[in-house]
This record gives structure tokens, sequence and C-alpha cells, in this order.
């Protein structure tokens, strides 16, 4: 594993090696659940190859998704829960065959003493996030449906890299929160319109 080339910061050897000393690595297929809402965190995940998607869902069990984490990066989420011994406000799912280094959270104090770039990749995590967050707020407060379901296909696939992604109507519908049957409208829409083409379980952007 050469977490030098994952890691979106500039860290040093010795910062490397201290992470693969302290973590461990565990692997997890596609929509396998990694952390459940309410659940206590005791380890910080690092996605070393693969990919994340960060749900909350409501008391009537809907769900939206909130952002994805990618190889390279973390979950701040957990970064914040853990620290102060709190649970889980999300839920976290592979999205694809995934592997994360784990950092077990009582070794996070002191991986900020002794490394000043530990706290600067927490804050750029911080930042990301915060803007992921104000990307959603934006989406529901002055987006219509029909963009929002065209940026998420259009996000799914930048993450994919692929035109054609595999999600059933229902799928798609639990990660925006509304019903089936106004995707099912809203992709059939798109389709006469040339924006995208439906298949079995299947759709490819043009």
């Amino acid at each position: 594993m050469e977490l030098n080339e994952i890691i979106e910061f500039k860290s040093s050897p010795m910062m490397r090696e201290k992470l693969l000393q302290l973590g461990f690595v565990k692997k997890f297929t596609e929509d396998e659940v990694i952390l459940d809402e309410n659940s206590y965190i005791r380890a910080i995940p690092i996605v070393t190859n693969g990919s994340v998607r960060v749900l909350r869902t409501d008391e009537e069990g809907r769900e939206i998704l909130l952002y994805y984490i990618k190889a390279g990066e973390s979950c701040i989420m957990s970064f914040l829960g853990g620290m102060h011994n709190d649970t889980s406000k999300v839920r976290a799912i592979a999205e694809e065959n995934t592997e994360i280094l784990f950092i077990p959270i009582d070794k996070i104090s002191s991986l900020i003493k002794e490394f000043p770039e530990w706290l600067d990749y927490i804050f750029r995590l911080y930042h990301k996030r915060f803007e992921d967050l104000l990307d959603v707020v934006n989406a529901i407060a002055f987006k219509k449906l029909d963009e929002r379901l065209l940026n998420f296909i259009q996000r799914k696939c930048e993450l994919t890299k692929s035109k054609t992604i595999a999600l059933t109507h229902e799928q798609l519908a639990n990660e925006l929160g509304t019903a089936r049957v106004v995707v099912s409208r809203l992709l059939k829409q798109m389709e006469n319109e040339g924006l995208v083409i439906l298949g079995r379980n299947k759709i490819t952007l043009v």
C-alpha cells in the first residue's frame, strides 16, 4: 500500500509510516455497511481503495445522500464523533469493493501533537465536507428535482469513471429522498429530451 499516493496532503515519510503502524486494514464489498447511525466510533477511516457514500436517514427511514468519500479521504463526521465519544449521526456504505485503513480513535490526539500535517489534513477535510453539505442544502432549497437527479447521475458517472451506472429507480429515489414513481417519471422525461438512455437497472449519460 503506497499511502503517499492516496492521502491528499503533504505528509512526511514518518507520518505515513506511523499511520500504517497504528492502523489496521479492512475490506468491504459493494453495498456493505461500514458504519451505522447511532454506532460508537472506535476508529477513524481513511479510504485507500474504492469509495464510500455517506447518508442521513430520517425517522421514517427515508435516506438522503450527503457526500462521497474517495480514496485518500476520510470522514470528518467520524473525527468529530470519535473525538467527543459521541455516536455516529450518519450511515456509511461501500459504494464499490472498498479497502479502508482504520486509525484507532485513542491515537488521534497523539498524531495531532506529533505531526502538524495531520491537523492540516483534518482542516482540509472539514472544509471539503462543509462545501459538500452546502451543495446538498443548496440543491434541496433552490433546485428542482429534475436538476438534482441529473446532477446526481453526473456525479455518479464521474465517481465510477463510466457513462453508464447500474442503479434502480428505487435506489435513486432513496438517495434523493423522494418517491420512486417521481424518479421514473423524471427519467423518462430526461430520456425524451436526449439527456440519458434508460436500460434495465441501468442509466447511460448522453
